[in-house]
């Protein structure tokens, strides 16, 4: 069985993306959300459209910061929520 990954990822505002998945399946989801819910001053920053809007794929999965200061389970966001 082939690992399920993040194949693309475009920022739709408001702090949520559109994720594109390697069986195709796309996801929107509100990464705010999971941020003013859980604050803590390595995900806080992210509020920041500008800096949200930096994130990368790597390894199959969408992430934020060069030491991945954000990363969420493929498996939660291929549902299209984080928990």
């Amino acid at each position: 069985m082939k690992r399920l990954c993040i194949i693309k990822a475009e920022d739709v505002g408001n702090l949520t993306v559109s994720l594109t998945f390697s069986d195709s399946t796309v996801q929107i989801v509100d990464i705010g959300e999971f941020i003013r819910r859980h604050p803590h001053p390595q995900y806080n920053k992210y509020l920041d459209p500008r800096k949200f809007g930096r994130f990368a794929i790597e390894n199959g999965n969408i992430v934020w910061g060069k030491n991945w200061d954000l990363v969420f389970p493929v498996e939660q966001l291929h549902t299209g929520t984080v928990v």
